[in-house]
């Protein structure tokens, strides 16, 4: 961006961490990292996944999260499996060897839909941050603060609820952008 061949930044750009790095339009959507577990398990928050046994695809911001323990909700668990593609998640699942599985929650509910399994997400997040998108910070055209002021006409009009619609179910875990940065 600096040296002027981009415009801007945009699409999974999470805000969160960056606010100084960049000028920012949004947050438009937020974007959460989330863990799964059967619909019947006795796992309910973050706090019952004490001495469980968890699975996540390697290199992914749960991994981080949960190797590193950078979420204090987050208990010492008792094993963390890392797969190097994220199809071994469910089947993991289903079959018993890991007691939840932690993904961005996009790709949890896409899963569901399109192959009809059900996970039961847990309410508390591992990670939520805000989308965005980034201009240079140098930039003073001022189109994030007029593409800010439309992304909250958007999620106001009920424009961004439509859009996510066509993706999901239930839209409201991403327009719940307040306080995100």
């Amino acid at each position: 961006m600096a040296n002027g061949e981009l415009d801007c930044v945009m699409g999974s750009f999470s805000m969160t961490g960056r606010e100084n790095e960049y000028r920012w339009a949004g947050p438009y959507l937020a974007s959460r990292q989330v863990v799964a577990v059967d619909p019947e398990s006795d796992i309910y928050t973050l706090a019952d996944l004490k001495d469980k046994v968890v699975a996540v695809q390697s290199t992914t911001k749960p991994e981080g999260i949960l190797l590193n323990r950078t979420n204090e909700n987050v208990p010492q668990i008792k094993e963390l499996y890392s797969f190097s593609d994220r199809s071994y998640l469910n089947p993991a699942l289903v079959e018993g060897l890991v007691d939840a599985i932690a993904a961005h929650e996009s790709s949890l509910l896409t899963y569901e839909k399109d192959y009809g399994v059900t996970y039961r997400i847990l309410d508390e997040p591992l990670l939520e941050v805000g989308l965005g998108t980034a201009f240079d910070i140098n930039d003073t055209r001022g189109i994030d603060v007029k593409l800010t002021h439309a992304y909250q006409e958007m999620l106001a009009d009920g424009t961004m609820e439509r859009l996510v619609s066509k993706y999901f179910d239930d839209p409201s875990p991403f327009l719940n952008v307040e306080g995100l940065s």
